[in-house]
């Protein structure tokens, strides 16, 4: 194998570890927003409903409609899961596909899609999810 070669290899190596860094970097601050909007939601529920323990908010966020919206987040990061193990390498397009569609869920509006307007008023009720939501947008403004 040529220097040419072994750079060549170097570089795509170094590019595919790059790749899956930022993967797995923005992954958990979708998850730590997951979890944040989750949270606010339990309390919301709680207000009205009276306290529930972990087991039960389980068993509401997979069959109350209160937390139905929540799930397009929650397959959009079994989507990055997937593209994480994965025996192919990840594509660069693929990649630009998917920050896309992050980038698109998280733009809240009062008009939008019901995804949209509850995430606009989590925004407007908490600030943990207005940190949350920094840390994703900034992560991907970084990418550019």
């Amino acid at each position: 194998m040529g220097e040419s070669q072994r750079e060549l290899m170097t570089t795509m190596l170094q590019q595919r570890i790059q790749q899956h860094q930022f993967i797995s970097d923005l992954r958990i601050r979708l998850l730590r927003l997951h979890k944040t909007l989750l949270e606010m939601e339990r309390i919301v529920y709680e207000q009205k409903q009276g306290q529930v323990s972990k087991r039960e908010l389980l068993r509401l966020v997979l069959t109350d409609a209160q937390f139905d919206w929540l799930h397009r987040l929650s397959r959009l990061i079994v989507r990055f899961d997937d593209l994480l193990h994965a025996d192919e390498p990840v594509t660069s397009e693929a990649i630009d596909i998917l920050v896309a569609e992050v980038a698109a869920l998280l733009t809240p509006a009062e008009n939008g899609d019901e995804f949209a307007q509850k995430y606009e008023a989590a925004l407007q009720l908490d600030p943990d999810v207005v940190l949350a939501h920094a840390d994703v947008t900034l992560f991907l403004a970084s990418r550019e």
